[in-house]
């Protein structure tokens, strides 16, 4: 139902919304600076409004406090990431446009907002049990890491590092949201038996008493992320922008802290962290050797420029996040 509801009221509000936003005149700017190859084929994506991550953080928020037990402390959590990360897409989205350039918020700015909100949820976990301390390994049975007070640095990281992630996919038509319900999907399945203590046991994962509720939350955000594909696949009526993408990243992250299934999100959400890689890889390969590794990033705009179009591209990273996901599923079983 929470996933029924998400879908339904992205679809309702959708085409109110992206006339708003077009009313706004809240239009996508187009980074020109080693864009070149690329401008002429996006160049039509500067009359689609952006900022459309309100209507997918709107439908999932509304459908999870529909739906959830609101006495469970991590829907909170994740409530409170969704809007917190939004807000800060919101404003370096706003500035985007307010300047007419694609800089917006200062990097520094934006990292800041993100680590304060990673490290309150760690030092949280921290110290409400020594358990949270220990990490899981997937695909080995009962092995885990120690991290000691180091997991509160450890929980930031990955929500950082989840939510600006998610942010460096949204590049194209219905990418960052298509492997992002894929995710949810996964994380659904992982919250539930972590949540329950007779599958926990045969499965051999930790248990977390109360996890089975994010079920509802990762429903809601498989919902309202395929009711915003809806309006955001090829050619798109309205993009994400950093509203959506720095809170749906955020999202992740702290569902797969919650259900303690943080390193496998790097298995799952491997095109996020292919994404990722690709920028850290083209910005060290220039500084230290002044060469290119890839013709652009991220990832996907190198195979644009191989010649793949926009939609072969989008779709071959959603069969990859499907089988990434359907693995990460099996390391239920292997563990």
């Amino acid at each position: 139902m929470a996933s029924i509801t998400a879908f339904l009221v992205s679809l309702l509000i959708g085409p109110w919304i992206i006339r708003f936003l077009h009313h706004l005149d809240l239009k996508q700017t187009i980074k020109r600076e080693g864009f070149s190859r690329l401008y002429e084929a996006h160049q039509g994506k500067e009359k689609t409004p952006t900022m459309g991550g309100v209507l997918i953080l709107g439908a999932l928020v509304i459908s999870t406090l529909l739906w959830a037990d609101l006495s469970n402390p991590y829907i909170w959590l994740c409530v409170l990431t969704v809007v917190w990360l939004g807000a800060i897409g919101f404003i370096d989205d706003y500035l985007k446009l307010l300047k007419k350039d694609s800089k917006g918020l200062k990097a520094v700015g934006k990292l800041a907002g993100q680590w304060v909100l990673g490290l309150g949820i760690g030092l949280y976990l921290y110290f409400e049990s020594a358990s949270w301390q220990w990490v899981s390994v997937p695909f080995l049975k009962q092995v885990f890491l120690g991290l000691g007070p180091l997991f509160i640095l450890f929980a930031a990281l990955v929500i950082v590092g989840s939510s600006n992630a998610v942010n460096l996919t949204d590049g194209l038509d219905g990418l960052a949201i298509g492997c992002t319900a894929m995710i949810a999907v996964t994380y659904g399945v992982f919250s539930y038996v972590a949540g329950n203590v007779k599958f926990s046991q045969y499965l051999q994962i930790p248990f977390v008493d109360g996890a089975g509720e994010l079920t509802v939350f990762c429903a809601a955000l498989f919902g309202a992320g395929i009711g915003f594909l809806w309006f955001n696949s090829h050619p798109a009526s309205v993009f994400m922008g950093d509203t959506g993408a720095l809170g749906l990243g955020g999202a992740l992250g702290a569902v797969a802290i919650f259900t303690r299934k943080e390193l496998l999100l790097l298995w799952v959400g491997g095109v996020f962290v292919a994404e990722a890689i690709s920028v850290i890889l083209q910005v060290a390969g220039y500084k230290l050797r002044k060469k290119r590794i890839f013709l652009m990033a991220p990832l996907h705009h190198h195979f644009q420029l191989k010649g793949l179009s926009e939609s072969k591209v989008v779709i071959r990273f959603w069969i990859i996040s499907f089988i990434l996901s359907l693995s990460g599923l099996a390391a239920l079983k292997l563990q």
